[in-house]
């Protein structure tokens, strides 16, 4: 008994000195960020280092999502654009998209049982392609009203529209190594056959809330009228209530000779043998007579609602030995924008003048080259010692430039250089060991108004004083896309080892910042802010 008491008043006495020690050592620092603050042997303070910051406009980005395999894109794109957006600040895109069409290959054209065997005529009501807008219903009395989200631009002024048949085979494998996996960039040809898809050449586009339903008059193959339907798309089988749709009309013989045609035939044998047979099509965006327009951002992804090609078709049978009509049936069948998915910018590559400021666009647009601690900075903090408690990089945005269509984040990563002055992109420290949201770039407001971009690479500056690492090529800033972060962080499974960086981007929104004069731009110039502590 007296050892095990002398025992425990000996673990007691311990852990009394172990929690002095903590209590002494709280008593003494007080830990913010990754730093020491309060401490009566050291101090701390902060510095403002100049940045370098230029335009730096890029010719292309990825376009497909082939190299999108992680569950966000199921292997695409997680939006793809279509329209034009015309600006004086930024450069002139139009945007189009490109795609493969799904097919079901257990379609038949005979819907009917037919027990007599009938002979019947197939002629087609109509046939359109549909692609579903991103809307937030504002309310549903009577008719439901909708406000259109993600679309930048004039509304209210029209582009043109048109559809194509590809003549180009879009491949998953490289043509010229097939070991590898294709790729298809933003500015990428495509050879297109003559005759266009839909049924009004240059279709004048303008996006609106209104197209919830399509009263569809019904005919026998006669041309007698037959029955009037309304045909409207709901989110769910239990919705009632129909969303806004973009609706391109197409010619009838186009949806007739390629697909009812080919049923049961060997271009319907499998998906491949369609692919090769009718390769795709792309819905082209210009602009009309240099008036501007819209930029539509479509998720051709959504599971609940697809994009697809609509055909609405009737089936006349005739009675034995008569050309009296016996059974009219309706039939319709959608075949979905699937398969390869890319996206076609056409870029005006404006020259920006070198001042005060630089252009930041989306899309295939512009980026900024950021460089931090040149000449001897580097050096010189080295040799000082620092405990470094944190490091941030702050742009400013010029709010004399319309800002209507600034991002609501910005990207920031390394873009340095191969012996053959090839890139090589890859994250930044920070955005993996301090995380997504500490690693900002998001937009700050002061006064109610968009002011600033901030990034926290705290983790990136002590590695490099301290010697850890050596490599630290000029930085790129960028409009934020989702594939931007790393697939660890997307998956919750973070990873230091995570370095890719993924060159899509599919964000067309543009902000104008200034860049680090100080002259000229003074305490709004873009700067790079130390917080460290040292010694007395």
């Amino acid at each position: 008994m007296v050892k095990n008491s002398i025992r425990k008043t000996t673990q007691v006495g311990v852990l009394f000195l172990l929690f002095a020690g903590i209590i002494s050592c709280e008593k003494d620092f007080t830990d913010i960020g990754t730093g020491v603050v309060s401490n009566t042997k050291f101090t701390t303070h902060d510095t403002i280092l100049e940045v370098l910051v230029s335009n730096a406009p890029i010719e292309n980005v990825r376009a497909d999502g082939l190299d999108l395999g992680s569950q966000t894109f199921f292997g695409r794109q997680g939006q793809y654009l279509l329209g034009v957006h015309s600006s004086s600040e930024y450069e002139k895109i139009e945007a189009s998209i490109i795609s493969q069409i799904s097919i079901n290959t257990e379609l038949n054209l005979n819907s009917y049982a037919n027990p007599d065997e009938l002979d019947f005529e197939t002629s087609v009501d109509t046939a359109f392609l549909r692609l579903p807008y991103q809307a937030t219903l504002v309310s549903n009395e009577g008719l439901p009203n909708y406000t259109l989200d993600s679309i930048i631009g004039n509304k209210s002024v029209p582009f043109t529209l048109n559809v194509y048949e590809l003549d180009t085979y879009l491949n998953t494998l490289n043509p010229s190594d097939p070991s590898k996996r294709n790729s298809f960039l933003s500015d990428e040809s495509y050879q297109l056959k003559p005759d266009l898809l839909n049924e009004v050449e240059n279709m004048d586009f303008v996006p609106t809330t209104k197209d919830t339903l399509l009263i569809l008059k019904r005919s026998n193959s006669k041309g007698e009228f037959f029955e009037t339907d309304t045909i409207r798309y709901t989110s769910s089988a239990n919705s009632t209530i129909p969303l806004p749709m973009a609706i391109i009309p197409l010619k009838k013989s186009f949806v007739k000779e390629v697909f009812l045609d080919n049923y049961g035939s060997s271009n319907f044998d499998s998906q491949n043998a369609f692919n090769n047979y009718f390769r795709g099509i792309k819905i082209e965006a210009k602009e009309k007579a240099n008036d501007g327009g819209s930029l539509i951002s479509f998720n051709l992804s959504n599971s609940s609602l697809l994009s697809a090609i609509d055909v609405y078709y009737t089936n006349t049978y005739f009675k034995k030995n008569s050309t009296e009509i016996d059974t009219v049936i309706k039939v319709n069948h959608s075949f979905q924008l699937g398969g390869i998915i890319n996206s076609k910018y056409n870029m005006s590559n404006r020259v920006y003048p070198v001042n005060n400021q630089v252009k930041i666009q989306g899309a295939a647009g512009s980026e900024a080259k950021v460089e931090i601690l040149q000449g001897s900075q580097l050096a010189d903090l080295k040799a000082k010692n620092w405990l470094i408690n944190d490091a941030s990089l702050t742009f400013y945005i010029n709010q004399n430039v319309d800002t209507t269509a600034a991002p609501s984040r910005l990207y920031i990563y390394k873009r340095g250089e191969d012996a053959t002055s090839n890139p090589i992109v890859s994250q930044i420290k920070d955005v993996l060991s301090e995380g997504n949201i500490s690693f900002g770039g998001s937009v700050l407001r002061e006064n109610k108004k968009i002011d600033r971009y901030r990034f926290r690479i705290t983790d990136y500056i002590s590695d490099l004083l301290s010697g850890e690492t050596s490599y630290s090529p000029p930085l790129r800033l960028k409009v934020f896309n989702l594939s931007d972060l790393p697939t660890s962080l997307k998956d919750s499974q973070i990873s230091l080892n995570d370095t890719i960086f993924k060159q899509y981007n599919w964000n067309p929104k543009a902000v104008t910042l200034f860049n680090g004069d100080i002259s000229a731009n003074g305490v709004r110039r873009a700067q790079l802010k130390i917080s460290y502590t040292k010694k007395k």
